[in-house]
């Protein structure tokens, strides 16, 4: 483990501009992983870290030593923790980052369920988005333009290491994709739709999710060959777009499973 002290150090600085510059991120195909859950998370998918950064006080702890020892030969930096502090998004930061490089993304298309995300652009809704279709065992995703970036700190941090368990693709152009889709397109729509409860959902769906103010395009809304709206109390407007997708995907699960 080297130590390094100066904020100046060219490594140091690679990792701030990932933190924190969502184009450079994307652009050089690497991500950083802060805290020893997502770190975890990515060691057991064989994600190994081409760079970890450990701060003084979190040296010698018994977690983090154990996700050194997992990791390998991998090129370690121990810092003081004024100098992590400046790297960390967090208020507590959590005494280690890493960096990856961003998993490639899978070969063609999916034919079975998926889910689209059009245009939602809150990092937080993008990382519970992740989340929850991992957790409905939905385990493609696809992203069209005007997402936030799927491997961005903060994306990162709400899927709790999700992405790992995911097939996840970027910048899809979801008009397209939709016209090949072998299985079922469903848009979510606020109002208007079919109630979602009298579906029959047992076969391959691909759902479509939208934009936190003006919802799935009507361009994707008119490729999709069913429009479904969850039914709600009167005088409710609409739900979040991750929490509209999580009743989606589990009435999916549920009708599976227990119907």
């Amino acid at each position: 483990m080297k130590t390094i002290t100066s904020r100046d150090n060219p490594a140091l600085k690679s990792l701030r501009t990932l933190l924190t510059d969502a184009r450079k991120q994307r652009a050089s195909g690497q991500a950083v992983l802060e805290g020893p859950h997502l770190l975890a998370a990515a060691l057991d998918h064989a994600v190994v870290p081409d760079l970890i950064v450990v701060s003084e006080g979190a040296r010698g702890v018994a977690e983090v030593m154990e996700l050194l020892a997992r990791a390998g030969k991998v090129e370690t930096l121990c810092v003081p923790d004024p100098v992590f502090r400046g790297l960390s998004e967090l208020a507590t930061p959590v005494g280690i980052l890493a960096r990856i490089a961003v998993p490639a993304e899978p070969e063609g298309l999916p034919s079975g369920d998926c889910l689209l995300l059009d245009a939602v652009q809150d990092a937080g809704n993008v990382g519970t988005l992740l989340r929850t279709a991992a957790a409905a065992g939905v385990r493609d995703v696809l992203l069209g333009s005007g997402c936030a970036g799927a491997w961005t700190p903060r994306v990162l941090r709400a899927a709790q290491g999700a992405h790992f368990g995911l097939r996840i693709r970027e910048q899809v152009d979801l008009a397209a994709f939709l016209k090949s889709y072998p299985g079922q397109p469903i848009a979510t729509v606020a109002r208007a739709g079919q109630p979602l409860y009298t579906l029959d959902l047992r076969q391959p769906a691909a759902w479509l999710v939208g934009n936190e103010g003006q919802g799935v395009a009507p361009a994707l809304i008119d490729a999709a060959t069913r429009r479904v709206t969850i039914p709600m109390a009167p005088g409710s407007e609409s739900l979040n777009v991750a929490a509209a997708t999580a009743i989606c995907l589990f009435e999916m699960r549920r009708q599976r499973e227990f119907r």
